[in-house]
């Protein structure tokens, strides 16, 4: 039932943003499409927060970002003009393609307070759409499908799945979901992808007789079909087909080394253009920062 069972790396993002770091691994570095995956949170974030653990402006290429919330606010502003904030259940899918900026800042938290949970993914784009143009889409949680089955409520953030088709509109075929589910129920795991993993965001799982507790993400093979919530949980399902070969260097995605050796140039350089409502500050290229998987310079 599991082919490798993935548990998330505790990461600081500045201030007291911590986030639990599952793709891309040692292990697996992908599942599908899906390259990067990270827990963020639980946190409380308390009424004038210093602007250290935002999210400043930072590039991204090859691949679409997709940031979803369980509970609190992120603001995003990216360098096509767009500013507007994720909230729970709602979707900011952003296709960086050819090169795009964005930042995300906790402005709810730092006005009123606030308590952040969610999951940011990344998805790498197919060869014939990694230069693509940048673009970006918010989805209504209503653009999105729900069900609820005994124990089970399922919201479809992207592809097909359940019987089900997202609204959003993706590059490759995949699928992505949130389910909650009661102790004791099963709840099915979509068949007929090439990849596939489950992540256990709250609660506890039981698989192929292997329990999986909170930061835990089991990449699965093909006969497994369903999981059991031995406490009330949240998980994510998601998966896919495989797009070949990618690097990643910091924030950038590619089949190319010599792309990404590009791109980190462009940003260093500042050739790439900073969102026009948040300008003022940005990250700068983290000179440590090698290619993965490693490949001859």
């Amino acid at each position: 039932m599991i082919e490798a069972i993935i548990d998330q790396r505790r990461r600081s993002l500045g201030g007291i943003l911590e986030v639990g770091r599952v793709l891309p691994a040692a292990k697996q570095l992908m599942v599908g499409p899906f390259i990067f995956f990270d827990h963020i949170g639980p946190i409380n974030i308390p009424v004038g927060i210093d602007r250290s653990a935002d999210t400043r402006a930072h590039p991204h290429i090859g691949l679409s970002t997709v940031t979803y919330l369980f509970s609190g606010e992120m603001m995003h502003r990216d360098s096509l003009g767009y500013a507007l904030p994720v909230r729970p259940q709602e979707v900011n899918w952003m296709t960086a393609g050819s090169g795009i900026t964005h930042s995300e800042r906790l402005e709810k938290g730092r006005a009123v307070g606030d308590r952040l949970h969610g999951i940011q993914a990344w998805v790498a784009l197919p060869n014939e759409f990694e230069e693509t143009a940048p673009a970006f889409t918010h989805y209504e949680s209503e653009d999105m499908p729900f069900w609820d089955e005994v124990g089970v409520r399922g919201h479809l953030i992207a592809g097909s799945a359940y019987g089900l088709t997202s609204k959003t509109q993706t590059h490759s075929p995949l699928f992505y979901a949130h389910l909650e589910v009661q102790a004791g129920a099963t709840a099915e795991i979509p068949g007929g992808h090439g990849e596939r993993a489950i992540y256990v965001a709250t609660g506890a799982v039981e698989l192929g007789g292997q329990r999986l507790g909170v930061g835990q993400m089991a990449v699965l093979n093909a006969q497994a079909s369903s999981l059991k919530a031995i406490e009330p949980s949240t998980v994510m399902v998601l998966g896919g087909e495989p797009v070949g070969e990618r690097y990643l260097l910091w924030n950038f995605v590619s089949s190319s080394p010599e792309r990404l050796r590009a791109a980190a140039e462009d940003w260093k350089a500042g050739r790439m253009k900073l969102p026009d409502a948040d300008d003022q500050e940005f990250t700068p290229f983290p000179e440590t920062a090698r290619i993965t998987p490693p490949v001859a310079a």
